[in-house]
């Protein structure tokens, strides 16, 4: 559990209110487009929902049309149905998460937001230590980042078309896993344990097998709802995750390897961030609007699990040092007022960066 113990989730929740906090104190970040677009979101949320219970509805009527004639007080399979579809229209479907998502492949706002907000955490860092020596500061993240192109080493940006095959077909495979595990679980005898099973196969390589087991022993007793919330919340944390983390990725280029072991070395983290906004998102209307606010609080998250960028010139070997997390352990065990103590020491570059960019007027 080195990676997902308790006080790593418990510090990515703690990073979630803090990051939120900074986010909105920031004057810039409500006057980008996204909130738009959020806003329109939203509306197409509500039609595409509304078509969603159309069906639903239907069914519902059918079966009460169908109590007048048949008795259906011993019957079960009604309610598995109306389950089901209350399922895939809940849990599967996830109309709004969609929406955004795939707003990211279409305009750049999310991006700006992400680089806006670092921009606007730079700053904030600025003035809450500007009575201390500047020797003794962090570089700075976004004169450099800045820098980075988006379109990665090859000088060719990805196709929208492409980009977004990629993500229907992440899409695709996280949707037909859920059904499938929910499908195998409406079998006599053996499904009940397709539930229980599958939690514990999802956790045992990230939180050890005994954990692991003691959510195989939970599935056992507590009602399936619980456990494909459970399983649906996990899952939706870590694509949310990805997506939130989308403009540093495009910016520092790791390999698929690099990327892999970065995300195991900070997944406790990652997970309690995530989880949190997870779940606020599920709440109608304001839960896309908070999509934004998630990715503004991202910029701050990522300055506190990595170190500042160097200039793109001087970039080659920098992926490869950030995939283990030098600082986890002493910043898993500061205070919650004291997140910003862990310091980065700063070459004479960096240093006459953040002194240059300490006098900038921030826009």
């Amino acid at each position: 559990m080195s990676n997902f113990e308790p006080n790593a989730v418990i510090r990515g929740f703690q990073l979630t209110v803090v990051g939120t906090l900074r986010a909105l104190y920031n004057p810039e970040l409500f006057k980008y487009e996204h909130f738009r677009q959020a806003a329109l979101a939203v509306v197409v949320g509500i039609v595409i929902q509304i078509v969603i219970q159309i069906p639903i509805v239907a069914v519902k009527f059918a079966i009460y049309l169908m109590s007048w004639i048949i008795n259906l007080d011993h019957a079960t399979w009604d309610d598995k149905l109306l389950n089901g579809m209350d399922f895939m229209s809940n849990s599967v479907l996830q109309v709004p998460f969609l929406l955004m998502t795939l707003m990211r492949y279409l305009t750049p706002t999310l991006d700006e937001i992400f680089m806006q907000s670092i921009q606007w955490v730079d700053s904030t860092y600025i003035q809450k230590h500007k009575s201390e020596d500047p020797d003794t500061l962090r570089a700075m993240y976004y004169p450099h980042l800045i820098q980075y192109s988006t379109k990665g080493k090859t000088g060719g940006s990805r196709p929208v078309a492409e980009a977004l095959m990629a993500f229907a077909n992440r899409y695709a495979k996280k949707i037909g896993l859920i059904l499938g595990v929910y499908l195998l679980s409406l079998l006599p005898i053996v499904g009940r344990f397709v539930m229980p099973a599958a939690s514990f196969y999802t956790f045992r390589d990230h939180v050890g097998t005994v954990p692991a087991a003691a959510i195989f022993g939970a599935g056992l007793i507590l009602p399936k709802r619980f456990i494909v919330m459970f399983l649906h919340t996990y899952f939706a944390s870590r694509s949310l995750m990805r997506e939130l983390l989308e403009p540093y990725f495009s910016r520092i280029q790791f390999t698929s390897q690099q990327k892999r072991r970065w995300f195991r070395d900070r997944e406790g983290v990652l997970f309690g961030f995530a989880f949190a906004f997870t779940v606020v998102m599920r709440t109608p209307f304001i839960g896309v609007l908070m999509y934004g606010v998630a990715q503004a609080s991202t910029a701050y998250l990522i300055t506190k699990i990595t170190d500042p960028p160097p200039v793109p010139a001087e970039s080659e070997g920098f992926a490869e040092s950030q995939v283990t997390w030098k600082n986890k352990h002493d910043f898993l065990r500061l205070s919650l007022d004291n997140l910003d103590r862990i310091n980065v020491a700063m070459d004479d570059d960096s240093k006459s960066s953040s002194q240059s960019y300490s006098g900038k007027k921030f826009t």
